[in-house]
């Protein structure tokens, strides 16, 4: 009651107010990220080791191991830990518990890590390590194809200029390019002409070694000058090592030309990238952090030009795989639902109420509450997103209560012949107590949701978050603003129906909305009557429809999210093992064949191959196909806008592939932001892993549980 007798005594200071929550909300709004779903902020550091050569066996028994025992008692919180080993290259995973200390355990990792280095083979590097979540996925794909440059060229631009020139958007984060070949200076061994000079490659390696070095050698002072002196032992150019000596036998110098030919090459190409059929480098950019998927994207193309400004004329980077595009819609949809059910709200009490003065103190109280929970939300570090603004639209309906109770309470006591400020005070006074209980109630629905954890904790809170905030708003607005504009806005006696000259045709429409909902109201009231009057037909009505409706629950179904249809696919494919990895680029040919006889070319896209190993163990700690060879590839479609549902495409792809190349197996992975968010990195919403001490047992569980998974309906890949 206080808080309505001071907003009547200063009405000035609650509508300054009102007008510094729009001004706050307008800044909040625009300085706020908006992104498809709240920060999943679930850690996992993973370690890359390096070891080139050595074999898978190795790479896990010498040091995936060692890093795993040694990690479950030198790391605080580690829930569980996985690894993958291949040739040359072991990715650890480090699944923490909920509440972990992020920073504490980063150090100790990389603690833990350099202090392994002592018992690791020698020569090993110390390992890469990198933190992540959930939210760490893929948002766009650049594609750079130039029909001059050479792979090795376009990997080197890709690595050297355009990496490092897009690090700098906040939020994006940028692994090694993808395709190409790695520039690599090659020594070619004439074994006979070694063996002539009675010479090893040894030799030759222990001669490049030792005499292309970079040693300082200090400054020297000569006059009034000073002088940064250097050795002359590096050579500039790569032809130039073919110079360097070996050995002098018998007053005779052999060169490495003599036996070797040195030159600017690559190593052996394990990676292969395409675009429609061309070779080309993809690069792709995985958003961390908080930063909002639109700005990251909208940032890089802003600066693409720059750096287009300092690469060849004719090199052409295509942008593929813009999340961005859908996150932009599906934010867009929510708010335009949200103003549709807040205009619709407005008709309707406009309808139900009969005065545009009433209507419109309701209506800047709705909006002005939806500010308020922004604001709040934005302090307490969340973003806009689908999820804070779905509960934004649920709580609309809700915000209409408090307003439209105290307006109408006011108008009542108006009726009765009181005076505008003693018919607010009294209205206020009898519904404060009840309203708040209301508010408080609604309130304490959504409790429960912060008792959540996993992934539903940081999807739901934020929803429940933005109802409570928007509710405790409307609560205070209702008493403070509401009255205030009551104030200034209502008349005496008045209810404030709409007759004047220029209304006269609202008017119309009003008293035939009354009059149709007072009809409405009467055959609702003879409805409940014959109710009760045949109640035990009633109940065997109601009985007899539950029971009918009963047998579709099973068919229902249930899942922790929606499907959304993001317009793209991303069909894992393994051939055999071993299969080279050209052997696998026409099998990806083939597969691309089927694709275009299946898709509609008005709907297909881009079509995008990645193909073999990556180069860098940063890509593979980030990918989700798991990948362990050159027979593995990656398959990205995406459809155009004005396309069939996706899901369709999947299932006819999915029945022809296994038909027409029964000795490669298929998969669809998670293509789009959504599901890959909800996966965590998985392949796939259900993932099955063997454990145990016998890898040939295992695998034979695997290929037991296999036979019966195929016969669970719905199941596949």
């Amino acid at each position: 009651m206080w808080f309505v007798r001071l907003a009547l005594s200063r009405p000035y200071t609650f509508i300054v107010l009102a007008l510094l929550i729009v001004l706050l909300g307008a800044f909040t709004i625009a300085r706020t990220p908006t992104d498809i779903f709240p920060n999943i902020n679930i850690p996992v550091v993973s370690t890359v080791w390096s070891y080139g050569g050595l074999p898978p066996e190795d790479m896990a028994n010498r040091l995936v191991s060692m890093a795993e025992r040694n990690a479950q008692t030198t790391v605080n919180d580690v829930e569980h830990t996985e690894s993958q080993s291949l040739s040359g290259i072991a990715v650890v995973k480090y699944f923490f518990q909920p509440r972990v200390n992020e920073e504490l355990a980063y150090a100790q990792i990389t603690g833990i890590s350099q202090t392994l280095l002592r018992m690791a083979p020698a020569g090993t590097t110390p390992p890469f390590v990198l933190a992540y979540n959930a939210s760490s996925v893929p948002i766009l794909q650049l594609a750079l194809d130039s029909p001059t440059a050479s792979e090795a060229q376009l990997f080197d631009l890709a690595n050297t200029v355009i990496r490092p020139g897009l690090t700098t958007v906040q939020g994006a984060s940028l692994p090694f390019p993808s395709g190409g070949v790695q520039r690599q200076i090659q020594v070619d061994i004439d074994p006979a002409a070694l063996r002539a000079k009675g010479l090893s490659a040894a030799d030759v390696s222990s001669a490049i070694g030792t005499q292309n070095l970079v040693i300082p050698a200090g400054r020297q002072k000569i006059g009034e000058t000073e002088y940064n002196v250097k050795l002359n032992s590096t050579p500039l150019k790569a032809e130039e090592l073919n110079d360097l000596p070996i050995a002098t036998t018998n007053g005779v110098t052999t060169f490495v030309r003599d036996v070797a030919n040195v030159r600017d090459g690559a190593g052996p190409q394990t990676n292969l990238a395409r675009v429609d059929g061309h070779h080309s480098v993809l690069m792709t950019v995985l958003k961390t952090g908080s930063a909002s998927t639109i700005d990251i994207i909208d940032r890089i193309k802003e600066q693409l030009p720059a750096i287009k400004a300092n690469l060849p004329d004719d090199l052409k980077i295509k942008l593929l795989d813009d999340q961005s595009l859908f996150v932009r819609a599906a934010v867009n949809g929510v708010i335009r639902e949200g103003i549709l059910a807040a205009a619709l709200t407005g008709l309707m009490i406009l309808l139900f109420l009969g005065s545009w003065r009433s209507t419109l103190i309701i209506t800047i109280s709705i909006p002005l509450s939806v500010l308020v929970s922004i604001i709040c939300l934005s302090a307490i570090g969340e973003t806009i997103n689908i999820m804070t603004l779905g509960g934004l639209a649920l709580a609309v309906g809700v915000l209409v209560d408090d307003a439209t109770v105290a307006i109408e309470n006011i108008n009542w006591h108006l009726e009765q012949g009181k005076d505008v400020e003693t018919a607010i005070l009294d209205g206020a006074q009898q519904i404060a107590v009840p309203a708040l209980v209301s508010t408080l109630c609604i309130c304490v629905v959504f409790i429960p949701m912060f008792l959540l954890t996993g992934v539903s904790k940081f999807l739901f809170v934020p929803l429940a978050e933005a109802v409570v905030f928007a509710m405790l708003a409307s609560y205070v607005l209702s008493r403070t603003l509401v009255p205030t504009l009551a104030k200034y806005w209502l008349r005496l006696h008045v209810v404030e129906h709409v007759t004047s000259t220029s209304s006269n045709r609202f008017a119309r429409i009003q008293r035939r909305f009354e009059k149709w909902f007072s009809g409405f109201r009467d055959d609702y009231h003879e409805l409940l009557h014959s109710g009760m009057r045949h109640r035990w037909t009633l109940v065997i009505v109601f009985v007899a429809i539950s029971i009918t409706a009963a047998p579709l629950w099973p068919w229902l179904g249930r899942d922790f999210f929606p499907a959304v249809d993001g317009g793209s696919m991303k069909l894992h494919l393994r051939a055999q093992s071993g299969t080279r990895i050209d052997e696998t680029a026409k099998i990806c040919d083939s597969v691309e064949a089927l694709i275009k006889e299946i898709i509609p070319a008005d709907e297909l896209q881009s079509v995008a191959d990645n193909i073999g190993l990556p180069y860098s163990g940063i890509n593979l700690s980030y990918s989700t196909s798991a990948p362990v060879g050159s027979a593995d590839a990656d398959i990205f479609i995406t459809l155009s806008k004005d396309h069939q549902p996706t899901e369709t495409y999947i299932k006819q792809l999915r029945a022809k592939l296994e038909n027409n190349f029964p000795s490669v197996t298929f998969a669809f992975l998670p293509a789009d932001i959504v599901s890959q968010i909800l996966n965590f990195g998985l392949p796939a919403p259900l993932d099955i892993q063997i454990v145990g001490n016998n890898t040939a047992a295992n695998r034979d569980i695997a290929r037991k549980l296999l036979v019966k998974l195929r016969q669970i309906p719905g199941a596949v890949d």
